[in-house]
């Protein structure tokens, strides 16, 4: 990608126009990360890039300055220096103007990507600042803070994903500057009025990021959290019995287990942000002054399932999440699971990530991962269609024997496969046989 990137630089220079890498791929170069893309600032307008390239699509970005140039495979943003006229929707300017590469660097969110690098002259062009906070490990917003995140509201999110997600200098990590910060939570109510989808994406690479328990207590400091997740703000201060849970509340909890998260799969992170979400609603002491939480999962899973269609999350990425929240605690019973009802847990296509929910959330608390052992052991040593077999009969089988359609089909079904899983019927024979004496029950 970068010797293709390289190209489009050296065709715009040839032909006169100041061109330069810009933004985050600086900022990953200098760092020493691979970029997913490259973006390219340059002096000349859309149209002269369009005179230059045959291959020119987004052709709707123009009136910002914006389209994209396609090489092979790939395809690059090309954005002429601009300067923006006033934001009206605290997302984007109402119209741009073009300018200088230093006033270009200026309009931009922090000073770590407000970064040029000429990759033909191998030079670094920094007017604001931005290598020496890379050194530094400091998100700063350039020029006035409160200017910057009112422009774009969602820069708020921006700052705390930079933080936790940009790698430390001798365990030292990213800080949000003085002023930068106290912009922030001045204005942590407006991240509000941006669109839930747009939130939604932010705090996603947060949760899969390299420090997601980072970024949580970035969100909670600030104040962003109790607006864009309102239910994981509520789990401060809801007490757990110190038996179980010596690590203190239920957000303490949480907290750590995220700790135990990087770059994880997004399911995942999700699932440990909602997995006690029902812990305040079902909160109750017994009459032996212990702590319970009574069906805390259940009522989890369906706030997680709200919470979730409320951020337009898609539906297979609900499911699979409060599949994780709903059946987080049947681990605790799986010593004394019949073996059928052992094979159905692990045939679950979110086995493994409900395995390591289990595992993390143990460790976070009790310490006791005897079970995540033991199902560790019997999924590696129980094959796959052992797990999951084939059933050994059909509804076409059930119906031969004169069951009516209806849900006894379904019932004996049912019956028989839980008895092939516990291995107590293994042929076709063995399984007509059995349906015979269930249809004969019926």
């Amino acid at each position: 990608m970068k010797d293709q990137a390289i190209s489009v630089v050296r065709q715009l220079q040839k032909a006169g126009y100041e061109t330069y890498f810009a933004g985050g791929s600086v900022r990953d170069q200098l760092l020493g990360l691979e970029s997913k893309d490259i973006d390219i600032a340059t002096s000349a307008t859309p149209e002269q890039v369009q005179k230059l390239f045959s291959r020119v699509t987004d052709l709707q970005g123009a009136c910002f300055g914006v389209v994209r140039v396609l090489v092979d495979e790939y395809a690059f943003e090309v954005a002429t220096f601009r300067r923006d006229g006033p934001y009206q929707d605290g997302r984007r300017p109402e119209y741009v103007e073009y300018t200088s590469a230093e006033e270009d660097a200026r309009r931009r969110d922090f000073t770590i990507n407000g970064l040029f690098y000429d990759p033909i002259a191998d030079k670094l062009i920094d007017f604001v600042g931005g290598q020496a906070d890379l050194e530094a490990r400091l998100i700063r917003a350039i020029g006035d803070p409160v200017a910057r995140f009112t422009e774009d509201k969602l820069r708020l999110l921006r700052a705390v994903r930079f933080a936790a997600n940009l790698p430390r200098k001798d365990r030292k990590p990213f800080i949000i500057e003085t002023n930068t910060w106290a912009a922030m939570c001045q204005l942590a109510p407006e991240i509000a009025c941006v669109a839930v989808e747009r939130v939604r994406d932010e705090l996603d690479k947060i949760w899969a990021g390299a420090r997601p328990e980072h970024g949580l207590d970035l969100l909670d400091q600030s104040g962003l959290l109790k607006v864009v997740l309102p239910d994981v703000d509520h789990l401060h201060g809801v007490e757990q019995p110190p038996q179980f849970h010596p690590e203190g509340d239920v957000f303490q909890h949480v907290r750590m287990m995220l700790s135990k998260l990087h770059h994880s799969p997004l399911v995942l992170g999700l699932a440990v942000l909602f997995h006690d979400i029902g812990k305040p609603a079902t909160y109750q002491m017994d009459e032996t002054g212990r702590i319970r939480f009574n069906g805390h999962e259940s009522v989890g899973a369906r706030m997680t399932e709200r919470i979730m269609a409320d951020m337009r999350y898609s539906n297979e990425t609900i499911r699979q999440v409060v599949a994780l929240v709903e059946n987080h605690m049947t681990f605790k019973d799986v010593m004394r699971m019949k073996m059928s009802t052992l094979k159905r847990l692990m045939g679950r296509d979110t086995f493994e990530l409900e395995l390591e929910l289990h595992r993390i959330d143990c460790q976070c608390s009790h310490g006791d991962v005897e079970n995540y052992f033991f199902l560790k052991h019997q999924r590696e040593n129980m094959p796959v269609d052992e797990i999951k077999p084939t059933p050994l009969i059909s509804g076409h089988d059930v119906l031969a024997l004169g069951v009516p359609p209806g849900k006894a089909i379904g019932a004996i079904l049912h019956k028989v496969y839980e008895a092939q899983l516990e291995g107590s019927i293994h042929t076709h024979n063995d399984g007509i046989a059995l349906a015979r004496k269930l249809a004969n029950d019926f």
